[in-house]
């Protein structure tokens, strides 16, 4: 399956950056005249492609292809090698129900 980008978004996310479509490309995975089709438009890319150009710029899925105007990420990455402790905390949360997470999130907001 794939989905229609907003090439606008795009551009000005690798451009706000500072980097160069071959240095995007490498971000996201895939070669540099492909990413060049997916700005120009000419290609369009996965639903796989989406996601890793929305995890190499830091913003929503929506806002790449343009539903929404919020950059905002969608999802947050957590790697257990680079944050063992955070990696740790959401692994215990994991299976933890609604009511247990609003009080470790009230918990969280009241320590800080």
């Amino acid at each position: 399956m794939q989905l229609e980008i907003n090439t606008e978004h795009l551009i000005s996310l690798r451009q706000e950056q500072g980097l160069t479509q071959s240095e995007a490309a490498n971000l996201i995975g895939v070669s540099q005249p492909a990413y060049q089709r997916y700005e120009a438009g000419i290609r369009t890319p996965s639903i796989q492609i989406v996601k890793e150009m929305a995890k190499a710029f830091n913003v929503s899925v929506s806002y790449i292809t343009g539903k929404s105007k919020r950059k905002a990420p969608d999802f947050i990455t957590i790697d257990r090698n680079k944050d063992p402790l955070l990696f740790s905390i959401v692994e215990q949360c994991r299976d933890y129900d609604d009511k247990q997470l609003e009080r470790i999130l009230k918990y969280f907001k009241n320590i800080s």
